[in-house]
């Protein structure tokens, strides 16, 4: 049981959002990232050897991956509306970051928003990998059991974030086009034929693949449009400026690396030992966020590009902080945050042990 209440918390001082910063925070991300790719071109175009330019492009790699990885932190921020003072400015910039990416914003920040709506309530929110209940999982067979191990092990972040990042957004679009037109054709004529010409304006339940995140509406589906056609692209002329074949093996490996570590840390901020795991009648919003969400004891430079997203209880409590006030707002409220749960990042493994929730006794618990 939380031993404060959401009015014990110093907020309010904090949610005064400032355009110059937000718009110093994307051109000092932007503007590097920019400057990196021309250093790669300056790279793959010297005559160097085979050996020096690996040697050149492995910390590039690492650059492009952190830097890749702010982006989709700042673009969190606008889905929150909390970056910019103006929700037009969020949305704007938010879609724009969303296409450095791939990944279209506002479809993700909706799933989002579920998250944040519903978080520490594992009767509805199943976290980041879909949780079993212990019932769930006892019911599987041995090597259903074996392969739901190996789908939540830490190794599978990397296939992970190349599906997320890479594939995703891709797949749900042709896969949207084709049950589209295939329900459309079908159903035309069965319409005409009954006569019931006004249930073919009825195409929502249309545009949503089982798998996916996008499309639940027009406007989802205009940006899922839009951010393939501008990513796609995008992608053309990295291709016809870099080469095909290098472009093609070297940014999906920065999406690859940077869709894992966001996947990875949005993991350990909710799947932990002791982490709040309620059902829906138990269920406390801020227990949930104050209980549900640890803090991340990273380094600070660390912390730069994942925009102070560790800083995560408090984020919870109020989505609407920018990302730049969250750290004096957690300073601000340390003594009220002594339940909640901090990580070092050699914390991190053990974490993705606690892939069962005990239903009965409300908790996470680890796969023996």
């Amino acid at each position: 049981m939380l031993e404060v209440k959401r009015s014990d918390f110093l907020i309010k001082p904090f949610l005064k959002r400032n355009n110059f910063r937000a718009f110093y925070q994307i051109i000092s991300t932007i503007i590097p990232i920019i400057s990196i790719w021309l250093i790669v071109y300056q790279i793959i175009n010297n005559p160097f050897s085979l050996i020096i330019k690996v040697f050149l492009l492995i910390p590039i790699i690492f650059l492009l991956t952190l830097f890749s990885s702010r982006t989709f932190s700042l673009m969190h921020d606008c889905g929150h509306n909390s970056l910019f003072t103006k929700r037009k400015l969020n949305r704007f910039f938010g879609f724009l970051l969303g296409l450095v990416n791939g990944i279209p914003q506002k479809s993700w920040s909706i799933d989002h928003a579920f998250h944040h709506r519903n978080n520490g309530n594992w009767e509805i929110y199943k976290g980041p990998i879909d949780v079993l209940s212990i019932q769930d999982y006892n019911s599987l067979s041995k090597r259903d059991q074996i392969l739901y191990k190996i789908s939540r092990s830490w190794i599978m972040l990397f296939p992970g974030g190349f599906y997320y990042l890479v594939l995703k957004p891709r797949l749900g679009l042709i896969i949207i086009i084709f049950n589209f037109t295939k329900d459309i054709i079908v159903e035309t004529f069965i319409k005409f034929k009954n006569k019931e010409i006004s249930k073919l304006l009825a195409i929502n339940s249309r545009l949503k693949p089982p798998f996916s995140d996008y499309g639940d509406n027009f406007s989802e589906l205009f940006e899922l449009i839009i951010n393939n056609i501008v990513v796609i692209i995008g992608w053309v002329f990295m291709c016809k400026w870099l080469g095909l074949v290098f472009f093609l093996s070297f940014y999906p490996v920065v999406l690859t690396l940077s869709a894992a570590i966001l996947i990875c840390v949005f993991f350990v901020q909710h799947n932990y030992k002791n982490a709040y795991a309620k059902s829906t009648k138990n269920w406390d919003v801020v227990e949930g966020a104050i209980l549900g969400s640890s803090n991340l004891d990273i380094p600070n430079w660390l912390n730069w590009f994942l925009a102070d997203i560790s800083f995560h209880s408090i984020h919870h409590l109020s989505e609407r902080i920018p990302n730049y006030n969250l750290r004096s707002c957690h300073k601000a409220n340390i003594h009220l945050l002594h339940q909640s749960t901090f990580l070092k990042l050699n914390d991190f493994s053990n974490c993705f042990k606690y892939i069962i929730w005990d239903n009965k006794n409300e908790k996470l618990i680890p796969i023996n």
